[in-house]
């Protein structure tokens, strides 16, 4: 007998007569299809089509979406991640979770200037874009591949030197 607390699925193997071994696989173990992969070359042209401009128009992709909590103020964090074993696990997801051809990549550069400030450079917080926790990630990471290889232009900070320490006054 199964242990009723522990889901385990067994599969047994069977001889033919040929010899080949074949297994039998129970209809537990089918696994819903997993959800397709959008590459990023897709993901850019989906950006420049007409598709997303009917969507979106010329705001952010963040613009319109509403958070769902309960009461009268949001959680100060968005939640830990939308999607949960290939499938959307929540009511409302955020807004990269919620459009698969939104795919976070440092090639992606109209998604990513979505993100960053355009009076001080700096990425967005998620209390504002209300991305989940693991897009926001991503999205961080994206954004520094993005400055590593130069596909996204931003300003280095300017340093202020304190020379007395290497040109020691003579008193």
């Amino acid at each position: 007998q199964l242990d009723p607390v522990r889901a385990i699925t067994f599969s047994l193997t069977h001889c033919c007569k040929e010899g080949n071994a074949t297994e039998d696989v129970s209809s537990a173990a089918e696994t819903p299809k997993v959800v397709p992969i959008v590459s990023v070359e897709t993901s850019i042209k989906y950006m420049n089509s007409d598709a997303y401009k009917q969507t979106y128009g010329d705001d952010p992709v963040w613009k319109t979406y509403r958070r769902n909590f309960k009461g009268q103020f949001p959680p100060r964090k968005t939640r830990k991640t939308c999607i949960r074993n290939n499938q959307i696990s929540t009511g409302s997801p955020c807004p990269i979770c919620r459009d698969e051809y939104l795919v976070l990549d440092h090639r992606n550069v109209k998604l990513l200037e979505q993100f960053i400030n355009k009076h001080n450079g700096s990425v967005l917080s998620y209390s504002k874009t209300n991305i989940c926790q693991k897009r926001h990630k991503q999205l961080l990471v994206a954004l520094t591949r993005a400055k590593d290889y130069g596909t996204v232009t931003f300003d280095l900070p300017i340093r202020q030197y304190d020379y007395s320490e290497w040109h020691p006054s003579n008193n």
